[in-house]
């Protein structure tokens, strides 16, 4: 019996499919440490023992603005290091631990569990140039900003230090970790299901208001966590009202929430980076005509899956930074994708062969792509065939990220055996 332990502040995170993978198998004993709030939304089972922890406090108020995420990550870390002392007098001790080191929860378990193999995620590493900071010139940053971001990274780097396996989902996410740590992270994608995630000729996507859409119109799909500039949202936008006049039949459908993932906050006196944009829309032009832009917030994940099957065309925009899973589900429903010209949407697209590529910063040249694409969705269909298949090669769960995660999930020792096998092999 091999015992894993998940700790993840967003419980599941990116590690839904594995642990409900894990759960069918005979041969694993499941834990999950999440933050209270996660927990409610992920309740354990039969073979899934979910543990919560409180919020932390967060950092004192005469902490140095450089030091509070520090600050409230060692915080976090400790709530996390207190769980696991009681899992360990409770006679629980994990054989492997699979950590997000994003929030600090990392830190201490190899204090608690020093045998356990400890696998991170390793979603990104920040920079004060070349990668997310400083890309968009409306929203320029100090020297005060990359000071604190240099800081930001010591979590990270404190939590692969003490780590045994790093992994990232992509090569381009890999590549921005320091070369110094890069050698302990393995690229692996913690998977798409293409199963549930497939080409559907006879969806029915139903509107709020009861209109149906369906593959015999034109449709434009546009989705993110939260509508940002991180995504592209404020480009994406500004091209609306050329997309409407350009064809009088689009409709386009929008899901994301209003909060904010990443960045900095809306601009002050909006509530939201969508109703700062649709006021500079209203202001900038006579009539965007809004019946034909549906703003859906957060939808349940069967109706998502609904719109992308319905869709002419779906479009990801994103900052040199973390690539979404919306792209490649996207991609693995078939539907074409026209993609931000960017490193992480590179890696992936090939302009004109399994997708399209477009600048990030040309609205009109979006918005003129976009029309031409969906003008000639039924000729560039096999370009959404071959997004699939490079979904399939690539970021399947089952296929291609399973055998890598079980991989990583044998006990240290085992994994040393196996190491001293090979080394004596080569040797001899």
């Amino acid at each position: 019996m091999i015992r894993v332990l998940f700790i993840h502040q967003n419980l599941p995170g990116q590690f839904r499919r594995l642990m409900r993978y894990l759960q069918t198998r005979p041969d694993y004993e499941v834990v999950a440490i999440g933050e209270e709030t996660a927990v409610r939304r992920e309740p354990g089972g039969p073979k899934l023992r979910v543990i919560g922890y409180a919020k932390p406090d967060g950092p004192g108020d005469k902490t140095h603005h450089y030091l509070r995420h520090f600050e409230g990550c060692v915080r976090r870390g400790q709530a996390v290091a207190r769980v696991c002392v009681g899992l360990k007098q409770e006679g629980f001790v994990p054989d492997v631990v699979v950590c997000h080191p994003g929030w600090g929860e990392a830190l201490f378990v190899k204090d608690v569990f020093p045998r356990a193999r400890l696998v991170v995620f390793c979603e990104f590493w920040w920079a004060a140039d070349g990668l997310d900071v400083g890309f968009d010139p409306e929203y320029p940053v100090s020297l005060d900003d990359r000071l604190r971001i240099r800081i930001k990274n010591s979590v990270l780097m404190q939590s692969l230090l003490a780590a045994d396996d790093g992994v990232a989902p992509t090569r381009w996410q890999r590549g921005v970790h320091p070369a110094e740590l890069r050698g302990k992270i393995r690229e692996v994608h913690e998977g798409i299901d293409t199963q549930q995630l497939a080409p559907d000729p006879h969806a029915r996507f139903v509107l709020p208001g009861g209109a149906v859409l369906t593959r015999a119109q034109p449709v434009l799909t546009f989705v993110a966590r939260n509508l940002e500039p991180y995504r592209g949202f404020h480009v994406f936008m500004r091209s609306l009202p050329r997309l409407l006049a350009g064809n009088p039949e689009l409709q386009i459908v929008v899901i994301g929430g209003d909060g904010v993932s990443y960045g900095r906050r809306p601009p002050q006196g909006h509530a939201s980076y969508r109703a700062a944009l649709k006021a500079e829309l209203d202001e900038r032009f006579d009539a965007v005509d809004w019946s034909r832009v549906h703003f859906l917030g957060k939808v349940p994940y069967a109706a998502y899956r609904s719109a992308l099957q319905v869709a002419s065309l779906h479009l990801y925009l994103t900052y040199p930074f973390v690539l979404s899973w919306s792209m490649l589900e996207a991609m693995a429903v078939g539907v074409p994708v026209l993609g931000s010209d960017t490193a992480p949407v590179r890696e992936v697209i090939r302009d004109g062969e399994n997708g399209f590529l477009t600048p990030f910063f040309d609205v009109a040249l979006l918005a003129d792509r976009a029309l031409d694409l969906i003008a000639r969705r039924h000729e560039i269909a096999q370009v959404g065939v071959a997004g699939r298949a490079t979904v399939l090669a690539r970021y399947d769960f089952e296929t291609v990220g399973l055998p890598v995660y079980l991989d990583l999930l044998k006990p240290l020792d085992e994994r040393v055996d196996e190491r001293a096998d090979a080394d004596a092999q080569e040797v001899a």
